[in-house]
């Protein structure tokens, strides 16, 4: 029996490794597995965004200055996100350092850059020009610390709370849980997550310690204020607030287990709940013990 245990380990531990060269085999999978994990991501962002309204001839819109532009931030942190998981895995491929710096840290640009199409022939939206220079930046922040640092010193993240608003407008704010953490913005905060020791070298900062600013928004019913119709129905005050924080890089934390490390890299997407100050638009500063 614990032999099994032991071969079954193991066998884990060598899926995980990242190879050291070219494996045609495992580079094959990750492109099979990108296109149908995108297949889905886009069939069931169709469902939760795009089915209830009728569609339209391509067309684009100015929106830069909707939702405070919490949305243009959460194209940010996806195009990130998905370059950083398309680098990690032409690396586990055994990739050269410019493929997955072309191949694998653009995927995320590339999928955002699709949903922007869907956008566009939505008449409900439209094609934005300044999501996808939220896009860029995301792809830009990811790659240009692989260049300059060979690591990721700076990490956007993720944090939500349901809020009061949802139910006010469930049509667009979401009815369910999962629809709120991608449609209610009052509830998303964002983060910068600074690794301390990666910036200042010493022993006694430990490895996996974080300082993170975030950035969120309040009161926000319609994504422009302007829109009296709606908003003169409610007593909502559309307010910006930031936040700092502490946080944890898990990618930080000393293990030899690539199956851990692998754990911990999906993980580090979101921030930790921590002590928080928030500074409001509204001139207020509050302090939160755990801040989600």
């Amino acid at each position: 029996m614990q032999f099994q245990i032991d071969f079954a380990q193991s066998k884990t531990q060598t899926f995980f490794k990242p190879s050291d060269t070219l494996n045609n085999k495992r580079l094959k999978s990750v492109a099979i597995s990108e296109a149908a994990i995108a297949t889905v991501a886009l069939i069931g962002l169709n469902q939760l965004w795009y089915a209830d309204y009728p569609q339209s001839n391509l067309h684009s819109i100015n929106d830069s200055e909707e939702w405070l532009q919490m949305d243009k931030v959460g194209h940010m942190f996806s195009a990130y996100h998905m370059g950083s998981f398309g680098h990690n895995a032409m690396k586990w491929s055994g990739c050269s350092e410019k493929s997955k710096l072309l191949y694998g840290s653009t995927i995320g640009f590339a999928f955002m850059s699709v949903v922007e199409v869907f956008d566009g022939y939505s008449a409900e939206w439209g094609f934005s020009w300044a999501d996808m220079a939220a896009n860029a930046t995301g792809t830009a922040l990811f790659v240009s610390q692989e260049l300059i640092w060979k690591e990721q010193r700076i990490t956007p993240k993720f944090s939500f709370h349901t809020t009061s608003y949802a139910p006010l407008r469930p049509n667009v704010l979401g009815f369910s849980l999962s629809e709120q953490l991608l449609k209610d913005y009052n509830g998303q905060t964002y983060w910068l997550s600074a690794n301390v020791g990666s910036f200042f070298k010493s022993n006694k900062i430990p490895k996996w310690l974080n300082v993170a600013v975030g950035y969120g928004a309040d009161g926000m019913l319609t994504g422009n204020a302007e829109n009296s119709s709606i908003n003169s129905s409610f007593d909502t005050k559309r307010t910006r607030k930031f936040y700092l924080s502490l946080d944890a890089d898990l990618t930080k934390i000393n293990t030899k287990s690539h199956f851990l490390r692998t754990f911990f890299a999906v993980f580090n997407t979101i921030k930790i709940p921590a002590p928080t100050l928030e500074i409001s638009g509204l001139h207020e500063i509050k302090f939160h013990y755990l801040y989600f």
